[in-house]
């Protein structure tokens, strides 16, 4: 199935080349001359079409098309016809009448972001689709990444990881960011370990390029990115998880910091819950890159809105 050109729907199957090249926009955004950046997407229209809450991917979406000149909108399920039983397919035809040029959604239901660029034949930005992917999360995760372990980017894509380990903890069954930086930085080089009790890191997810750990502390003797992921307990029913036992097992504390290599850089997508996952001294400490990924979300987000609009810059 083709869709519109400048789509982000998954990160599966995103060429290496095609994520270099979005990261080499992000970068001439980021150092272009700011007037000549505010008109960039001047008289533009974007939507933000939004089934869940969110702080970051929203806000961050909306500021970087702002910051481009574009005219947003955001329609939320609790503020509009949605609440009143309209169809993904209705709601986004009518954000097309209205003059739509692109599409920003989340969605409860994997698959929803396909469903709606099929149906509008708009470009559509996935900020996160169900269980399933997250992919302007895993750009913005490996920006980080170059940026905090200072990889060099003048070589092929398929090699700027090589050699490096990612750690990634936490819910893992029920996260799109670890399903889709799982699926993209291995074509990067990178090692990635996904580490969590079964009940949160299901046989499954060997199917994928990574290994899988129950060990925390074993998954990072040697790793140079510790990513935490919340535990989401609104979908712990049915589970047996003791969150203490968690925390004492897989809790991001100073004392693993001190345990692990030198440089070890800490990452968590948001939102976070001090105590359980990660403590507040290592959230805010100089191995947390938490408030960077946040900046390069806003910078990788306004370079997606420039791609899928297909304006030069």
């Amino acid at each position: 199935m083709r869709y519109a050109p400048g789509s982000l729907l998954t990160v599966d199957g995103l060429p290496a080349m095609e994520v270099a090249s979005i990261l080499a926009l992000t970068d001439r955004l980021e150092t272009m001359d700011p007037k000549a950046k505010s008109t960039l997407l001047s008289g533009r229209r974007v939507a933000l079409l939004f089934y869940e809450s969110s702080t970051r991917t929203r806000t961050s979406f909306e500021l970087a098309a702002k910051s481009l000149g574009a005219t947003t909108t955001l329609v939320s399920d609790k503020s509009s016809s949605i609440e009143k039983g309209e169809s993904l397919k209705d709601t986004g035809l009518t954000l097309r009448a209205l003059g739509a040029e692109c599409i920003i959604l989340r969605h409860n239901a994997g698959g929803a972001p396909m469903l709606l660029a099929r149906m509008t034949g708009l470009p559509v930005l996935n900020a996160g689709d169900g269980m399933h992917q997250h992919p302007s999360q895993a750009l913005l995760d490996l920006r980080t990444m170059i940026r905090r372990l200072g990889v060099a980017t003048r070589g092929g894509p398929g090699e700027w990881l090589r050699g490096r380990t990612v750690v990634i903890t936490g819910d893992i069954r029920h996260s799109r960011v670890a399903r889709s930086n799982a699926m993209l930085l291995p074509r990067l080089g990178a090692k990635v370990i996904l580490c969590g009790p079964e009940a949160l890191l299901p046989e499954e997810a060997r199917c994928l390029d990574v290994e899988i750990s129950r060990d925390f502390d074993q998954a990072l003797d040697g790793a140079d990115v510790a990513m935490m992921l919340r535990i989401q307990r609104e979908r712990l029913e049915g589970l047996e998880i003791d969150l203490n036992e968690y925390s004492a097992r897989y809790q991001m504390n100073a004392d693993r910091l001190a345990q692990g290599k030198p440089g070890l850089v800490v990452m968590h997508p948001g939102p976070m819950i001090r105590g359980l996952e990660i403590t507040g001294d290592v959230a805010d400490g100089p191995s947390s890159a938490i408030e960077e990924q946040v900046a390069h979300g806003l910078a990788v987000r306004a370079a997606l809105l420039v791609r899928a609009l297909g304006v030069s810059a």
